[in-house]
Parts: structure tokens; sequence; C-alpha cells
């Protein structure tokens, strides 16, 4: 070896070295900034949130993230810091400020991940003067009186639900009841705000629509990651993993959509006519339809599935709805006050608890100035949320938590309330809320009405889920059977 070659061989020997000295210095520096200096450093929880958001990405992936922040509360109190600049709060005095006071915090920058084909989302958007010209254009649809106008079409697809219930509970064959409640789910916002119905319900075997809700569904796998990596990782994720079956149902709801805008005058008064009159182009109304059939599809799906397995489950709480609707003059569409059957309110609110269809944190961002609460302090930038599963599982507010008790809703006391958060809160919450409890309502109380679910028994003795922003279940099953 030449004494040329050998000192560039040192040369690269010293560089690597060097680089590697340099990272080690980065990563120990960055360190013992985030164990002692760092802004959060009074706000309690484990090593390894405070040092890496790598923990709070691993646990949102393999979907336990709900559980695993649960336990850290259970050791550290109601304020618990979940990554170096992130905080979860299960105490309810916290949804006040973060989500209603004077419009609430904005929204954190990874709600960008759930954008639709290069476009923000109602939902996704975290601009408010975006939002607002969206929202104002079609809010009016989920008014209670605009559901109340269209009641005839959206109980037709109730009645044709409970039907096809009945028809598939007579072969005595498992029937997936979240496969049903989805068809239902997604032919009531179609049937609703397009004047069209998807017509789900009709179909045999899995729902067309399902595999592209899934698909949605895996994307909170990832909903923390800076978007920059997520779109890199989807891009990837699309060339590596793709599969047929996701294909053809992006394909299939891709179709319905496109066909619906297109033919969309601005002159109706529909979801993607409204936007249209609103100046917003094709491509964008397309992507805003999409995202309502995915939210809407899934989330109300798994709160109707987890109600109908709830009351087989609980035969003496099935009964006694039974009875009340039953007796009750006021049935179907007519019982548009959910006061008037108040059991079936509670059995509703009770599934809506328990359903777990969003357990994660909402995130959203301190704004400049701070916030404190219950004397902690948090500053500017600072990533706060709370979530459904702490707020809904919290043993003080809901003894036995984990139970199906429709009876503590009947005398319901204002700190069950202060901690309801099945569709989020203030002037971001779920802006079908409406339509989806309507729809809930009507549908539980003409499947008991029916007693459809006479003789019927669960088949799993417990559903898994994995708790991902929208949770999916493992086996994307919830099955009953007919004796």
């Amino acid at each position: 070896m030449s004494v040329i070659q050998f000192f560039v061989g040192s040369l690269r020997a010293f560089s690597i070295l060097s680089v590697l000295a340099a990272l080690a210095f980065f990563i120990l520096s960055r360190s013992i900034y985030r164990l002692y200096f760092h802004p959060l450093t009074h706000i309690p929880g484990p090593l390894l949130p405070k040092l890496t958001s790598l923990w709070l990405h691993y646990h949102a992936y393999v979907g336990d993230e709900a559980s695993a922040i649960h336990r850290l509360h259970l050791k550290y109190g109601p304020i618990v810091r979940v990554s170096p600049r992130e905080v979860d709060i299960s105490d309810a005095d916290a949804i006040g400020p973060i989500y209603i006071s004077k419009g609430g915090f904005p929204k954190a920058p990874c709600y960008a991940n759930f954008d639709i084909d290069g476009h923000s989302t109602i939902f996704s958007t975290i601009s408010h003067e975006y939002r607002a010209v969206r929202a104002k254009a079609v809010t009016p649809m989920f008014s209670t009186k605009a559901i109340r106008d269209n009641v005839d079409a959206i109980y037709g697809c109730v009645v044709r639900y409970v039907d096809r219930l009945k028809e598939e509970a007579a072969t005595k064959r498992p029937v997936n009841v979240l496969n049903l409640s989805r068809s239902l789910a997604v032919d009531v916002v179609s049937t609703h705000l397009f004047q069209e119905n998807y017509n789900g319900t009709s179909e045999r075997g899995t729902l067309s629509a399902s595999a592209f809700v899934d698909a949605f569904v895996a994307v909170g796998r990832f909903f923390y990651l800076p978007t920059m990596v997520f779109v890199w990782l989807e891009w990837a994720i699309e060339k590596l993993q793709s599969d047929e079956r996701t294909s053809e149902s992006m394909g299939l709801v891709d179709k319905f959509v496109g066909n619906l805008v297109e033919k969309t005058s601005p002159k109706s008064m529909t979801y993607p006519g409204r936007m249209k009159a609103a100046g917003l182009d094709d491509s964008e109304i397309r992507a805003q339809c999409k995202d309502l059939i995915f939210a809407g599809t899934d989330s109300t799906g798994m709160n109707l599935a987890t109600i109908l397995r709830s009351l087989v489950l609980h035969p003496e709480k099935y009964a006694r709805l039974r009875s009340e609707i039953t007796a009750n003059a006021a049935l179907g569409p007519d019982a548009v006050d959910v006061q008037a059957l108040p059991y079936l309110s509670a059995v509703v609110k009770e599934g809506l608890r328990i359903s777990m269809a969003n357990p994660t944190r909402l995130p959203h961002v301190v704004p400049h100035g701070g916030w404190s609460l219950d004397h902690t302090y948090f500053p500017p930038g600072t990533i706060v949320g709370c979530s459904a599963y702490e707020l809904h599982m919290n043993p003080h507010v809901f003894p036995d938590p984990r139970s199906f008790k429709p009876e503590r809703w009947l005398e319901s006391r204002d700190e069950m309330s202060k901690h309801w958060f099945a569709f989020g809160a203030g002037p971001r919450a779920c802006i079908a809320r409406n339509l989806a409890t309507l729809e809930l309502q009507w549908a539980t109380e003409k499947v008991v009405e029916s007693d459809v679910l006479k003789g019927a028994r669960a088949t799993q003795h417990e559903i898994e889920i994995l708790e991902w922003f929208n949770s999916k279940v493992k086996d994307e099953k919830i099955e009953l059977v007919w004796n």
C-alpha cells in the first residue's frame, strides 16, 4: 500500500469517526435538553417519550396508543407528556379551552395526513378561514330541520337495513353486523347528502366500499408523523403493498363520486351542489365527498354494530327497550325528539360511549401566549389533546366504565355530560353529529321493534380493536348468530 493510499484511507476513517462523534454529541445534547431544559420538563411522564417521539409513533402504529397512554395516566396523573412536545390530558376541564372557547386552539399540523387526493377537507384543514367557506355551504344540511324534511328517504334506508338483517338472520349462519351497519351508514350519507343512494344494503357479501374505508382507517397508524414523511411512506406502501380488493373498492367509490359530481348543478341543494355554488372546483368536491363517505360509514357503522351486540349480550336491557318502544305511539320517523323515548336515547348514548369508534387524541396546538390548566403551564407550540377513551372510561364519572349500562344516562349528572366526547367538541366537532345520532336512534328503534334480535347470540367473546385515530376491528367482524 502506498503512502497516499494509506493517507486517504486514514482520512476516510477519520471522517466517518468525526460524523459519528458529531451525531452522538447531537443526540446526547438534545436528550439532555429535552430532559432538563425543555419548556415541558415540568410535565410528568416516562423517560422514553420525553426523549423521542418514536414511543408515540410505535404505539400509534401497533394500535394500542389509547391503552398505553391510559396506563401512563394511572401512574403519573391527569397530565402526561407523551412525546418531547406533546401532552395528553384526561381532565375534562381542558375540553373548553382546547376545543370550544373562542373557537378552540388550532388543529395540529398532523391533521394534514388526512387530506384526500391533495385537498384539505372540512375535517383535515387546520385553517379556520378555509374551513369556514366550505362548512358554511353545507352545514344547513345537517340541521335537525333538514334531516326532518328528508326523513322518509332516510328512514327508508333503515327499513331496508332491517329487512336485510332479517334475511341474513334466517340463514342461521353468523351475520357480520359491522358490515351490514356500514352498509346502512353509507346509504344514509349518500341518500340524505347526495340524493343518490349508494344502496349498500342490497349488496351481498362484504360492502364494496369497505376496503376503501379501511384504507383511510389505516392512515391512523401514521397520524402523528410529519406530513412530508407521511407522504413518502404512503407512496411506498401503495407501491409495495397495494392489493386488488382495495384498488377495486377505491375505483368503485371514485366512480360513484365522480359521476355524482359531474352531473350535479350548482343550483342543486345537495352536498356537492352547495360546494359548487360556493366556487369549489370538481376535484376538491370529489375529495370532500369521499371524506364524507369514509367518516360517515366507518364511525356510525361501528357505533350501530356495538349497540346491537350490546343489546344481544344484555337481554334484560333489550327487553326493557322493547317494552318502551312497543308501548310508545311515537314510533319510527315520528320520534324525532329523542326525549320521546328516554331509554332508547340512553341506549344510543351508552353505545356511543363504549364503541370507541374514535378512541385516540384530538391534538391541537397551544397558541401564542401559552395556556395554564390547574396551575400547570403549557408554552406556545405545545401539542395538547384529550381522547374519548380517557374521558369515557373514567371510573369516577362512569362507574364500571367498560360495562354497557344505559340506565346511567336516565339520571345523568353534569359530570357525565362534561366528559361526553363521542363527537368531539366546539366548532370543529363532527359536522354530521345530528345525522349520525338520529340514524342510530331510528335504526336501533326499528331493529328492536321488529324483534329481529330475538334468539341472537354473539359469537365472539370480545371485540379487539386497533386503537388508531379511527378504530379498526382486528378481524373486521362483529358477528351475531341466530339459534
